[in-house]
């Protein structure tokens, strides 16, 4: 399956087109990483987050998924993902290598449709939770935007993986901090 054909089922699930899910990196001025507060606010979203995910006992299903993670060390990961991906430093690049490969440090997981849905809840949450992105609806929108395409993206193209793409799940990344 072509990147165009993961797109478009991507879109079909997730209501959210590729072009859309560019506009939190493309289309804010001043950008994401300075609406949000820099780094330390990338750190507090996914402080923000997690703290949400792990306190989902009424869904031991989803908390499931991130039993092979602690709290800390779930944050540290998505927190260097988002400051790297918004322009800020190449924070995950230090911890984790070259490639975010974001697809196949996740196709170990079981995630499915509902739990993109449970996902989206928090995350969704999480931001407008966010004291430097309560007032701005345009950030808070667009970065929606960004994590309902690529909350689904990973569910689509996890179907395609092939085994020696995957990197993580069941497997301990040697960087790992308990």
């Amino acid at each position: 399956m072509s990147k165009y054909d993961l797109r478009t089922k991507t879109q079909s699930l997730s209501g959210i087109s590729h072009d859309q899910s560019l506009l939190a990196s493309t289309s804010l001025n001043p950008p994401l990483l300075t609406r949000i507060g820099g780094a330390p606010g990338f750190h507090t979203l996914s402080t923000l987050f997690y703290k949400r995910v792990f306190a989902d006992t009424d869904h031991p299903w989803f908390l499931g998924i991130f039993a092979t993670s602690t709290s800390t060390e779930a944050i540290d990961n998505q927190y260097r993902f988002l400051v790297q991906t918004f322009g800020g430093e190449e924070l995950y690049k230090e911890k984790k290598g070259k490639y975010t490969r974001l697809v196949g440090r996740h196709a170990n997981y079981k995630i499915g449709l509902e739990a993109a849905e449970r996902w989206m809840y928090h995350m969704e949450l999480a931001i407008d939770e966010h004291e430097a992105l309560k007032e701005d609806e345009e950030a808070r929108e667009v970065l929606k935007m960004y994590f309902r395409f690529t909350a689904f993206y990973i569910v689509v193209a996890s179907d395609y993986m092939r085994d020696d793409q995957l990197s993580g799940g069941t497997q301990l990344d040697s960087g790992r901090i308990w």
